[in-house]
């Protein structure tokens, strides 16, 4: 990955921003800057470069990780280090203005580092400068994505092989996540969802003791991290012989899935994107029984921007790339959602998620 060049990218922000420095805070916002992936570290970013602050634990890790900025291990705590260091730079004429991430600094972290710099520097809300960089992929983080999502979508054969009448939703997801170690994840993006009969109803009804029943549906939510990124799918079968009032459920679900596919278009807002699957579930007298977003950004966090739901503003670009999962969830009675992974092109969209759409019975 080029952590030079994001850098780069977010150190000529900062000026348009009118700030000296940038707290980088939130991990996985360190990682996408300079590929350090420890538990405890600070960025510190400016217009002429940056510095890591980590400590003792991450010596080695760091010189091994780190492209880029200057590495300093702390032996006191990361925010006093980084006041310290700040207090140290004041310009002669002003004090300095340094940003912080709002959505990321705690109120007591907050207070604790103003305090530390005593009237020398002066905190600033700043932007989510780091998020929206994230948002487009290049090419790098396209192909990564790619092999996460393959390896991901593999798993859906241990779906096949596993789901049975009797058998516990979490035998499954623990079928499923021993295959994904086996297969090279480093882990799964996020708590395996398997959600069987009534529970399918649950939009994230996480795989419980409860057996699968001998006939309904089951939804299978799941994804992996390989490379740092993740994957993120959605699979609905059915245990037994449906009727045909629930091949037609199912039908609508994928129909709305396919208009808001048929959506993504460079230019096209976000919450147009939302607006077409919603539609499809409106003519089929459904759509109160959508309750989420249509979609969300994946990289390497599992959610991260844009949000494909209603009122969305924001507009697809090349390199964005997201999740599409309409759903329908009737309480009490069973519930479907289908979702692939799409990178948005100069022309439209490229499906990074191979695995059929087809009503698979078991």
């Amino acid at each position: 990955m080029n952590h030079r060049a994001r850098l780069e990218g977010l150190s000529q922000a900062l000026d348009q921003q009118r700030l000296d420095f940038l707290l980088i805070s939130h991990l996985p916002n360190v990682r996408y800057l300079c590929g350090f992936t420890g538990s405890a570290a600070l960025l510190l970013v400016n217009t002429t470069g940056a510095t890591l602050f980590t400590d003792g634990r991450y010596i080695a890790q760091a010189n091994q990780e780190v492209n880029g900025p200057r590495v300093v291990i702390c032996r006191k705590p990361l925010l006093m280090a980084v006041g310290r260091w700040l207090r140290t730079r004041r310009k002669a004429a002003r004090s300095l203005v340094v940003g912080i991430e709002p959505e990321h600094l705690t109120v007591a972290a907050h207070r604790q580092l103003a305090n530390l710099l005593d009237g020398r520097a002066r905190l600033k809300q700043a932007p989510a400068l780091v998020e929206r960089a994230r948002m487009i992929k290049d090419a790098e983080e396209i192909a990564q994505l790619r092999e996460a999502v393959l390896l991901g979508s593999s798993l859906f054969d241990t779906v096949l092989e596993t789901v049975r009448p009797g058998t516990k939703e979490t035998d499954v997801a623990a079928a499923m996540e021993l295959k994904a170690r086996q297969s090279g994840a480093e882990a799964m993006s996020f708590e395996t969802i398997i959600a069987s009969g009534e529970r399918s109803a649950l939009p994230h009804g996480r795989a419980s003791r409860a057996s699968i029943p001998a006939s309904g549906f089951v939804v299978c939510d799941f994804g992996v991290i390989l490379g740092g990124y993740c994957s993120d799918m959605t699979r609905t079968v059915y245990v037994g012989r449906p009727s045909k009032q629930a091949r037609g459920f199912y039908e609508v679900v994928r129909e709305a899935q396919k208009a808001a596919l048929e959506a993504v278009r460079p230019g096209e807002s976000l919450g147009e994107v939302d607006r077409a699957a919603r539609k499809t579930l409106k003519t089929a007298g459904l759509d109160r029984y959508f309750t989420h977003s249509t979609g969300h950004g994946v990289g390497i966090e599992i959610h991260e921007p844009p949000r494909v739901a209603a009122g969305q503003d924001e507009v697809l670009r090349p390199g964005m790339v997201i999740t599409i999962e309409p759903g329908a969830y009737i309480p009490g009675k069973w519930g479907v959602r289908i979702e692939d992974m799409v990178v948005v092109t100069e022309r439209g969209f490229d499906v990074l998620t191979p695995t059929t759409k087809d009503l698979i019975c078991i």
